[in-house]
């Protein structure tokens, strides 16, 4: 059974910024990460992933500049960072596996794998 354990996120200000962390229960070989988010009444949106060989990185528009993904191979684990923080980005936020070298990494679809999500709020 393949876990995704996430934490960080929380409360912030705008402007403000949060660490998100996905660890992964085992190592995967020919895989690619991704974080998404859900607001409220809206459908699940790519955020953040890494390219199925991991060479590269791929962000939405609205957070270029402002989050980085990252990850750490000794600790197989995942990490979304956010600076700049805005009212907008206020979601459920999720980390994905995905074993499927397809390039649509902004497909929720194509992850096999989901962290348990977890709340960012940033008020104004």
């Amino acid at each position: 059974q393949v876990q995704l354990e996430q934490s960080g996120g929380g409360l912030v200000q705008a402007g403000g910024s949060l660490r998100l962390s996905c660890a992964v229960s085992r190592i995967f070989h020919n895989y690619a990460e991704g974080w998404f988010r859900q607001a409220p009444g809206k459908e699940r949106e790519f955020v953040a992933g890494f390219s199925w060989n991991g060479g590269d990185t791929y962000y939405t528009d609205s957070v270029k500049g402002r989050f980085t993904i990252s990850r750490d191979n000794a600790k197989n684990t995942v990490y979304l960072q956010m600076n700049s923080l805005e009212p907008e980005d206020t979601a459920v936020y999720y980390c994905a596996v995905r074993s499927s070298p397809s390039t649509n990494y902004y497909s929720p679809l194509l992850y096999d794998y989901w962290g348990q999500g977890t709340q960012v709020t940033v008020s104004s």
